[in-house]
């Protein structure tokens, strides 16, 4: 079986002004999340849904779940203090009503023009690979900088790829990297990719989408607001 896991309790501090996270933002009728939520529950291929978010919004999550008729939605569970920490509690509450062998795909609820196509994908690489990440490949030059004043070094652009999520594991693989993370307390990775990578596994890639961005300025909502108002259609 297939799970999304969907993060949706960060705070949102780069958004500026809101009076909220980012994630529950009205955009055109319904929350930001509940856009990402959608493009899951109507997958074939996903069985179930999984969010985790602020605790203080879980009721108002389970609501619009109701509302919205998220079906797929087989719980609501409390983020933490960091990344590492949200996910972990959500692949806790997944454990409870998925097996080892199911395949889970990790995403954020603030990308939410993720595609059919991107879901599929990682769908069937994860098959075969048991761990894969959604990229896209660098266009623009990256500069390193070691000192936030000087040009360090211009890595090959042709070697580097931006990552986006979803990330999909096989749920037993990771479940033993967070594990193993927690036990040799190892705070604050903001990467599930880099944990399955601290086992010596491999990590293969899935191809992703420059629509599939996500939401962190108030810029990027405007275009989310433009790129909607197109018609989804068109624009993936």
């Amino acid at each position: 079986m297939n799970f999304a896991l969907i993060l949706a309790a960060g705070s949102g501090s780069r958004m500026g002004n809101s009076d909220r996270p980012k994630q529950f933002l009205p955009i055109y009728g319904k929350p930001l999340m509940v856009h990402t939520i959608e493009a899951f529950e109507m997958h074939d291929e996903i069985d179930g849904v999984v969010i985790v978010t602020n605790e203080s919004y879980i009721d108002q999550v389970k609501v619009w779940c109701k509302q919205y008729d998220l079906s797929k939605v087989k719980a609501v569970v409390a983020g933490g203090n960091s990344r590492q920490i949200s996910v972990y509690n959500g692949l806790i509450a997944l454990k409870e009503i998925a097996n080892d062998s199911d395949i889970v795909l990790i995403h954020d609820a603030a990308r939410p023009l993720i595609s059919s196509k991107i879901i599929s994908s990682n769908i069937e690489a994860c098959k075969k690979y048991d761990a894969v990440d959604t990229v896209i490949k660098a266009t623009d030059t990256i500069i390193v900088s070691k000192d936030n004043e000087t040009l360090s070094s211009i890595p090959n652009r042709s070697e580097l790829y931006q990552g986006q999520t979803p990330q999909s594991f096989k749920l037993c693989l990771i479940l033993e990297a967070h594990e193993k993370a927690k036990s040799n307390l190892i705070p604050n990775v903001t990467d599930d990719c880099k944990l399955v990578l601290s086992l010596g596994k491999e990590v293969h890639l899935v191809e992703g989408s420059v629509q599939n961005f996500k939401i962190t300025t108030f810029d990027d909502l405007m275009i989310l607001k433009a790129l909607l108002k197109l018609g989804k259609s068109e624009v993936l």
